[in-house]
């Protein structure tokens, strides 16, 4: 018997059943190559099976082959293969197999099983379908990689909110702050305080945004409103008789609670009628409300109790070493920035200032701006463990460091806490440890340099070795902890999650963040030059100095793909040296003025995840203005070359692609798609491995066009 959703016979008895009709949708957050590579392997695999199946791509350069209500309508199936949100809600009433990308290019066979009978998606259900990653596999795995890639969406919505909200309380405190016995204050009724109010408000909301998001992350729209509620709880300690909230750490957690309930909610089963107000009124308030109170009555109890203790426990010390007290309060003004931990430390430093003891704060102003200092020194110490967003977070952050607004160093620590926790509170131990043994005190409740040059810091000299050590040892142990991390996972920073990542151009030199707006996200990019761009250097091919022999020459991808760059043999047997030996090989065409700057800058993009795109297949690839103009390379390799690519296999097929900085624009997108595509095709790589020279090879090649 044919379940509702099943594809219905076309005749009485034992008749032919009509054939079958699957959709798909493959996507990927940066969008190109998996994205293309999904899409070939499901089309390819229903072709096998004589099933009709269309598939919409959600790419870098937008939807293709976008399916209508008339193809929903006749589907007997439909195939999520994403890592991104994709919506659901057009495909209530089928059956919906939600999975990871990286399952569309490793299982379409099963996949097309599979959906077949896949629960039917109700109307008013989950909304998209980025959660359900990874249909199969370890289950271990597939949490991880939720959990990572929701951590990961709260941090990039908080980034903007800590970053004008820090710059605009520096700058208003720099400009109109007055050095007082209450700390740097600003004039009620000034300018500077309106400015100082709305950074305020900006800092305000990093909280609840980063627990929001993170939710949303998991339980999708539902979740955001009791993620951002449970967020604002955590962070206002007087709900729960605390003097300080939670900070980030509590909205980490209030995200995952509420991410997760919501997802348990949808689980109950409710009548027909009440499943259209579930996502927008039952859920949010149910989630809500037992999230919140939750929070008051549960978890908030404890941190009341912690902060209480830990300043009891700091008031009996007062007359122990003074390098062990610095170092505790360092290690306790790091922990967790804004945190019930960081405010005992401050508050038991601030009050004792009345006291007369000004060296207890002294060793909490010198620890304060350790932690965004180190975080900004490390992304410029080791940019290639930094995506872009980082990167500039990490110059808003030194910013923020000089302010003493230790805030600022939030989202690293939000995006690895394993690795950011512990180099933040080592460096603030050692700056708060130099700073009691030097006597440093500090007359204002602040921290930071910002004191030290209004004059409130006595000691100044080693208030500053004190701040500089620490920072620079929070930076180094980040950048090692973090480097050892990544090799010990081999997948790129910023996670991978299930589906490895995907091709991104690194960029070096001057305008490398305007030229990554302008491709993309994606980036791995083949451009058309510009009008005589680049020619061919007549020393190295006197072929391709004759414009009438050049012409009649077999080339491939729009022709930045030639023969001058293509080779049957690759010598290396390594990644590193394979990269250097393409490089030389894009060099025959002229258009690469710097091999070693184009090795380092490919080599860069590599140690943020592989270019090894699985089948064979690696795709490095480099940004820079070591190279004039577009151009591309290939080499076949016969032993294969360890790449780290997703399925485990070595690269025998290594195409290389360099563009300048100035390149932009979405052909080079539109021919990354053409390549992706032709490389699942087994045929077209049986031809390409099987080519005996040169010539032939490109012949293959040109069929890329």
């Amino acid at each position: 018997m044919t379940s509702p959703a099943g594809p219905p016979p076309t005749g009485s008895g034992g008749g032919e059943r009509k054939r079958l009709k699957l959709l798909a949708v493959t996507a990927c957050p940066t969008g190109i190559a998996h994205t293309y590579m999904a899409a070939e392997k499901l089309a390819q695999a229903a072709a096998s099976r004589d099933i009709d199946m269309k598939v919409e791509t959600q790419g870098s350069i937008g939807a293709e082959n976008v399916l209508d209500d008339n193809d929903v309508k006749s589907a007997d199936g439909i195939i999520i293969a994403a890592d991104k949100d994709v919506d659901l809600s057009r495909f209530a009433g089928k059956r919906v197999l939600t999975v990871g990308v990286a399952e569309g290019i490793r299982r379409p066979e099963q996949l097309i099983e599979q959906v077949q009978s896949a629960p039917v998606h109700m109307e008013g259900g989950s909304p998209t379908a980025a959660r359900a990653a990874g249909g199969t596999g370890a289950t271990g795995g597939k949490e991880r990689g939720i959990t990572y890639k929701a951590l990961m969406n709260g941090v990039s919505y908080m980034i903007p909110f800590v970053v004008v909200g820090g710059l605009l309380i520096a700058v208003s405190l720099a400009i109109g702050g007055n050095t007082t016995p209450d700390g740097l204050v600003i004039p009620e009724d000034s300018f500077w305080m309106d400015v100082n109010n709305i950074g305020v408000i900006g800092f305000t909301l990093m909280v609840p945004v980063l627990s929001g998001y993170i939710a949303y992350a998991i339980g999708d729209r539902p979740a955001l409103v009791p993620g951002m509620i449970g967020g604002w709880i955590a962070n206002t300690g007087e709900l729960y008789d605390s003097k300080a909230g939670a900070g980030f750490i509590g909205a980490i957690v209030t995200g995952f609670l509420a991410g997760y309930l919501v997802l348990w909610i949808k689980k109950v089963k409710v009548p027909k009628f009440v499943q259209p107000i579930m996502p927008i009124i039952v859920i949010p308030i149910v989630a809500t409300s037992a999230l919140g109170l939750f929070f008051i009555y549960v978890i908030g109890k404890p941190i009341s109790w912690v902060f209480e203790h830990l300043t009891s426990w700091l008031s009996g010390m007062t007359g122990t070493s003074a390098i062990l007290l610095g170092a505790i309060l360092g290690l306790m003004i790091a922990f967790d920035m804004g945190g019930p931990v960081n405010k005992t430390a401050f508050l038991f430093g601030a009050g004792l200032i009345a006291t007369g003891n000004q060296t207890v704060m002294g060793m909490c102003a010198a620890a304060i701006p350790v932690m965004p200092l180190g975080q900004g020194l490390a992304t410029l110490i080791r940019k290639r463990l930094y995506t872009e967003q980082e990167r500039e977070t990490g110059l808003a952050s030194l910013f923020m460091g000089c302010f003493g607004i230790s805030e600022g160093a939030i989202p690293f620590a939000a995006a690895r806490p394993a690795q950011v926790i512990p180099a933040n509170m080592l460096g603030g131990a050692v700056a708060g440890a130099i700073a009691g043994l030097a006597g440093v005190e500090d007359a204002v409740p602040h921290g930071g340099p910002i004191v030290a040059v209004l004059g409130a810091v006595s000691g100044v000299p080693m208030f500053f070795v004190a701040v500089a050590i620490g920072s620079v040892v929070t930076a180094l142990t980040t950048v090692a902890l973090v480097d050892i991390t990544e090799r010990r996972r081999g997948t790129p920073v910023g996670g991978a999650g299930v589906s490895g990542p995907e091709p991104s151009l690194v960029g070096a030199g001057v305008g490398a963040r305007a030229a990554a707006s302008a491709v993309g996200t994606e980036g791995a990019a083949v451009v058309v030059p510009l009008p005589g761009a680049g020619r061919p250097d007549s020393a190295m091919d006197t072929a391709s100095a004759n414009p009438a022999a050049e012409s009649a020459t077999p080339e491939a991808l729009s022709g930045h793909l030639t023969a001058q760059t293509v080779k049957v043999r690759l010598d290396a047997s390594e990644k590193e040296t394979a990269i250097r030996e393409m490089a030389v090989l894009l060099a025959r065409t002229g258009k690469v003025a710097d091999v070693d700057e184009l090795v380092a800058t490919a080599l860069r993009r590599e140690a943020q995840g592989t270019t090894g795109l699985g089948e064979e297949i690696a795709i490095p690839h480099a940004k820079t203005d070591a190279v004039t103009a577009p151009v591309v390379g290939f080499a076949r390799s016969a032993e294969g070359v360890e790449w780290g690519s997703m399925d485990g296999t070595k690269a025998r097929l290594v195409f290389m692609i360099a563009v300048p900085e100035a390149a932009a624009g979405d052909e080079h997108l539109r021919i990354l798609a053409l390549l992706s595509r032709k490389l699942m095709d087994s045929g077209f790589r049986e031809r390409l491995m099987a080519a005996p020279d040169d010539a032939a090879v490109l012949g293959v090649l040109s069929e890329i066009q």
